[in-house]
């Protein structure tokens, strides 16, 4: 009796217009809510995955900041406008007169100035400072250049500061651009600079002209090197071109014979010679300053 009952609750129930479009709508909600669930599942799976890789990643290549700021080349002292040129970068390039005017005269001998002496008009002394940021390479007392200072920064450039009366940091030391390493004195090498400060930048060992430099990045010495040396590259090419073959090279039959009347100088008029050139010509070995 019971079940008859429950038969026709059932089918009366069926018989209504909103049965089946409510069961269709319930499978359906609940169809999507499986399929959200899943996404959700997998996404949050992924972005853990993501975090981790990106972690790892971070830690390999560290980030960079971007407000990093470059410096720029300065004059070694607190107010540039304060000293001048007393003795000029000698040049290969320049003019007889402006290479007369970058001769440093020591020991009976002239030699080329590796860098600028700078010395201010009253001819009193002045604090030097670090032209660029790094690490005190060399600190020392020189008997001849007087107190000299060497720093190291990147890309295989070095400053050079000579003829110093005091110094106030010591090989190792890390200095800031700005920094007082000493005060201007005087050198045996350059008597006629007076109170000066001999400033230096090399490139891989090599001297150029600091004022060429002054106020530009270390990338401006970096690209100039590259010239250099693609110059360099491109000139020995070219001499190879020009150069004569074997064919064509003179034969020792071909040579024309000394005289053997020519009768040689004597030793003392070619002494003499070499002791009148030593005085004209620059010193090729530049010793302005000693690595």
């Amino acid at each position: 009796m019971r079940e008859e009952q429950k038969q026709l609750s059932l089918k009366r129930l069926f018989r209504k217009r909103w049965v089946f479009p409510a069961i269709y709508l319930s499978s359906a909600a609940l169809i999507i809510a499986g399929a959200l669930w899943f996404q959700l599942g997998k996404d949050e799976n992924t972005g853990k995955d993501n975090v981790a890789e990106n972690g790892a990643a971070q830690q390999e290549n560290p980030a960079v900041p971007v407000n990093e700021t470059v410096e720029n080349i300065a004059m070694p002292v607190l107010d540039p406008n304060a000293v001048q040129v007393k003795t000029p970068f000698y040049d290969d390039d320049a003019s007889e007169q402006e290479q007369e005017a970058a001769l440093v005269f020591y020991d009976h001998t002239y030699h080329p100035n590796q860098g600028i002496d700078l010395a201010r008009q009253d001819g009193k002394t002045f604090d030097v400072t670090a032209a660029l940021s790094g690490t005190v390479a060399k600190a020392e007392k020189d008997p001849i250049l007087g107190y000299v200072v060497e720093i190291n920064h990147e890309q295989g450039v070095k400053t050079v500061y000579q003829s110093l009366a005091d110094v106030k940091v010591e090989a190792g030391d890390t200095v800031k651009q700005g920094e007082v390493i000493g005060k201007a004195g005087q050198s045996e090498f350059n008597k006629e600079a007076g109170i000066h400060v001999h400033f230096e930048i090399r490139k891989d060992g090599k001297p150029v002209n600091p004022i060429d430099y002054i106020d530009k990045p270390l990338t401006a010495l970096t690209d100039q090197a590259k010239d250099r040396a693609g110059d360099n590259r491109a000139a020995t090419n070219k001499e190879k071109q020009l150069m004569p073959s074997d064919e064509t090279a003179p034969t020792e039959t071909e040579q024309t014979p000394a005289d053997d009347n020519t009768t040689a100088p004597s030793d003392d008029h070619s002494q003499q010679n070499e002791d009148a050139s030593s005085y004209k010509t620059p010193d090729a070995s530049i010793g302005m300053a000693r690595a």
